[in-house]
């Protein structure tokens, strides 16, 4: 486990540019399953969680060819569906929660996947309901095989297209839903879809390879199932949680810096939110300036009530967001209410911020009040443990604006979503130092 020394206090200055989105990454990558054609993904993050859903598609026998350092051309013309009963698959898959997107790839094309509990961050319930109500309407029989703990999922008679109404707004369960009927016979409408630019993106690189993909961009999507799919090329959209971390760094640091091809009209309502923090920050073509400035006011309502960050399916907020928005309220001026409403144990990193001398109020498993500071009262150093990727870059954040050198434990978790985090900063002005144990 490696920990992160963070001597606070320093200014950022100059350009960033953010990486490809993780999320859709995800998607897309396990989009190659799809057909035994040569796919070619372009601006591939080089994170922890990116790199093993590679190399579980290797060990599934996909040819994987790294063309440059962000770049993949993948083929699944040979892939070896006995490998998923394997124990090796069994392990590898429940440690990364991405795995569950094999899902829907692997029973439209080859009849059968595996799927164990899926690992991932400790951020409370993560259900898997809208993946197998969604799949299982189209024709797939989901059996728990008690000796490996796996579900084993197969559709002998192949799929077939269907209505749906999804329980939630699902992104990762809308995806998978996807990708199982771009191949199932006949017509698939799926209601109450997420609508994510990543969702966006998968569904138009779908059609790239053949698939029919209708309603992209709104959550009523009608799809007809085709026989086959081909090769295509496709690149990764800018990671818009990057983007706001960044973002909230140099608010929290007084910093001014550029951030660089950030792909802005898909950021949706991140931007206009962060000004509603008070933070200035001006659109340049694709670039976001951030002005260096003292302090940030935290804007109320018109009718004068305190402002609410809520997370939201997209256009909403995304709950990704909601970590960076906390941390970086606690030292504007003004009051704030952040309610995570999808995940009940996300919000407990605030006790270390409170440690660090900032004013919350843990309402509840959802809500945490912010009396901002407006810098009258620092956040002084501590030592911390990240015990999930958003929450990780919160107390980076929250370090580097912190007097004195604060100390990150388990920053494998970090690593999972942002790449070279560490470097890349310090290039910028920050002191961060890596320590391997």
């Amino acid at each position: 486990m490696s920990t992160f020394i963070v001597e606070g206090g320093h200014t950022l200055q100059g350009e960033i540019t953010p990486q490809g989105a993780k999320n859709e990454a995800l998607e897309v990558i396990c989009a190659v399953l799809l057909t035994p054609e040569r796919v070619v993904i372009e601006n591939i993050p080089d994170i922890l969680d990116i790199n093993n859903l590679i190399s579980m598609l290797a060990d599934m026998g996909v040819k994987v060819e790294r063309l440059a350092s962000h770049s993949y051309a993948f083929q699944a013309d040979e892939v070896n569906i006995d490998y998923l009963s394997t124990p090796d698959y069994i392990k590898k898959a429940a440690a990364l929660r991405g795995s569950v997107m094999f899902v829907g790839p692997l029973v439209a094309r080859f009849g059968k996947a595996v799927l164990p509990k899926p690992g991932g961050d400790k951020i409370g319930r993560r259900r898997l309901d809208t993946h197998f109500i969604g799949i299982n309407k189209l024709g797939a029989e989901f059996n728990y095989n008690t000796e490996t703990h796996a579900y084993e999922i197969e559709s002998n008679g192949g799929l077939s297209g269907t209505y749906m109404l999804l329980d939630e707004a699902s992104v990762t369960g809308t995806a998978n839903i996807i990708m199982a009927s771009v191949l199932a016979e006949g017509e698939t409408t799926i209601y109450n879809a997420a609508c994510e630019p990543y969702i966006q993106q998968l569904c138009k690189m779908l059609n790239s390879m053949g698939a029919q993909i209708r309603g992209i961009g709104s959550n009523l999507l009608n799809i007809t199932g085709v026989e086959s799919l081909h090769g295509t090329t496709h690149r990764v959209l800018p990671d818009m949680i990057e983007v706001g971390s960044f973002i909230g760094m140099a608010a929290m640091t007084g910093s001014g810096i550029t951030l660089k091809d950030v792909s802005y009209d898909d950021l949706g309502i991140m931007p206009d939110s962060f000004k509603r923090l008070g933070i200035d920050l001006q659109r340049s073509g694709d670039d976001i300036i951030i002005p260096k400035r003292d302090g940030y006011e935290i804007e109320t309502f018109i009718d004068g009530s305190i402002m609410t960050f809520a997370d939201a399916p997209w256009p909403g907020l995304s709950p990704d967001l909601l970590s960076i928005f906390l941390v970086v309220a606690t030292q504007a001026k003004g009051s704030v209410l952040i309610h995570q409403k999808m995940f009940e144990s996300r919000l407990f990193f605030v006790d270390k911020l409170i440690d660090m001398g900032a004013q919350i109020i843990l309402c509840d498993p959802h809500r945490a009040a912010v009396i901002g500071s407006g810098r009258l009262h620092s956040l002084r150093a501590t030592t911390m443990v990240s015990p999930d990727i958003r929450a990780g870059i919160a107390m980076l954040i929250a370090a580097m604006s912190a007097k004195g050198t604060s100390s990150i434990h388990n920053i494998d978790q970090i690593d999972r979503g942002y790449e070279n985090i560490d470097k890349r900063l310090n290039a910028i002005g920050a002191h961060i130092m890596r320590v391997s144990q």
